[in-house]
């Protein structure tokens, strides 16, 4: 599997990200190509090496025309306006789709923060020219590398106050806050905007996990500069660029939870088995059973890792019914996988592909790639899936 991993020590924000992804490898002229599918002009993007502190990194800055440079402290957009010029844009379907999400979050927390609808928000410094350059670059730029799974640190908010078109704000702003519910931060006392809107809401749409760097063997890395010299710690937002190896012997430290109900509501086991999932376990099924006097019911199980059983353990007394569980050691196999992701006539869709001994065994696209695909081009589910499945087929003779 490959994977990422943003070292968020100094905050984040969407020219940090930028900078990131040129020093680790992905080309400029890359990201030149895919903004140009935007069609906006008047900008363009500079890329050179500088230091903060003593480590070296990449500052890229979206330098404005001068027309551009003139009006860009006064002009903004709605999230309508934003999001015909994504739609209409020549950029892939996957691109497109993170980038609206990113710009909805934002606007769904401005809403919330001023009590008013989504569609009267606008975005000042969010929907400036070198805000969406830094947007829509950063989600290219992370597609590119194609990973597996992304994962990023807590993040270092600072600490202070920072003024911005709003007037004077607390940092972390109100904004900024709303956009790291669900996710791990901190402040390391230093006295400015470490983490901006832009960046924090590219990180909440883009990455799968927070937390400390997983155990991965590393290929390379890069740092990605901000805008500002701080004295106590050096400005960079860091990317590491790994891979860590799928298992295709049994796994020894696996737990198969199970406990019997009889008397919960049924529309509570969706709620439940989300709740599973989101803290690890590896699958969640139900069985239809007969406890004592042949009263029916159903029988809860729940295969994790031995690692993740406290939190398990607390999400099932504290959400079903029941009064106790058990568990049991199990030994599994699986086949060796990895995700690729193929062009399809109406998008893109990720493929799983399960391998053994080098065969491939299973290919299997992503259910809701192709759910999404189908309902936003209006075309049955099934012709999305046997295409993806198609062009799988042809790369892999399978």
């Amino acid at each position: 599997m490959k994977i990422l991993y943003f070292d968020c020590f100094s905050g984040v924000s969407g020219d940090m990200l930028l900078g990131s992804l040129v020093d680790s490898g992905v080309d400029l002229e890359t990201l030149e190509s895919e903004l140009a599918k935007l069609g906006l002009d008047g900008y363009s993007l500079k890329a050179y090496k500088t230091k903060r502190g003593q480590i070296s990194g990449t500052k890229v800055d979206v330098e404005l025309s001068e027309l551009k440079e003139k009006s860009h402290h006064h002009h903004g957009r709605h999230f309508s306006e934003i999001k015909i010029i994504i739609e209409k844009s020549k950029l892939s379907e996957e691109v497109k789709r993170r980038s609206l999400n990113i710009f909805k979050k934002i606007g769904v927390a401005e809403a919330a923060i001023h009590s008013i609808p989504l569609e009267k928000v606008h975005f000042h410094e969010v929907g400036a020219l070198d805000s969406i350059v830094d947007i829509v670059g950063s989600v290219a730029g992370i597609v590119s590398l194609n990973a597996d799974k992304i994962y990023a640190s807590s993040i270092n908010t600072g600490e202070g106050t920072v003024k911005c078109d709003h007037g004077t704000l607390p940092v972390p702003a109100p904004a900024t806050v709303k956009l790291m519910e669900g996710i791990p931060c901190y402040s390391s006392g230093v006295k400015k905007e470490l983490a901006t809107p832009t960046g924090v809401a590219i990180l909440n749409e883009m990455v799968d996990e927070f937390g400390s760097l997983p155990s991965m063997v590393i290929q390379h890395s890069g740092f990605g500069a901000g805008r500002h010299e701080i004295e106590s710690i050096p400005n960079l937002l860091r990317l590491i660029v790994g891979e860590i190896q799928s298992i295709s012997v049994s796994d020894k430290d696996m737990l198969m939870i199970e406990t019997n109900i009889d008397d919960m509501n049924p529309e509570f086991y969706d709620h439940i088995s989300q709740l599973l999932f989101d803290a690890g376990a590896v699958d969640v099924f139900s069985s239809p059973i007969l406890m004592k006097k042949n009263r029916p019911a159903q029988k809860l199980s729940i295969l994790t890792l031995r690692s993740t059983f406290q939190k398990i353990q607390k999400i099932v007394f504290e959400e079903s019914t029941t009064f106790g569980l058990r568990y049991y050691s199990v030994d599994r196999a699986i086949l060796d996988r990895k995700n690729v992701t193929v062009e399809t006539s109406y998008g893109l869709v990720n493929v799983k592909i399960g391998s053994f001994n080098g065969e491939v065994i299973q290919i299997a696209p992503e259910y809701e790639d192709c759910k999404s695909l189908a309902k936003e081009k209006e075309v049955p589910l099934k012709q999305v899936y046997n295409q993806a499945l198609q062009k799988v087929q042809d790369i892999t003779q399978y």
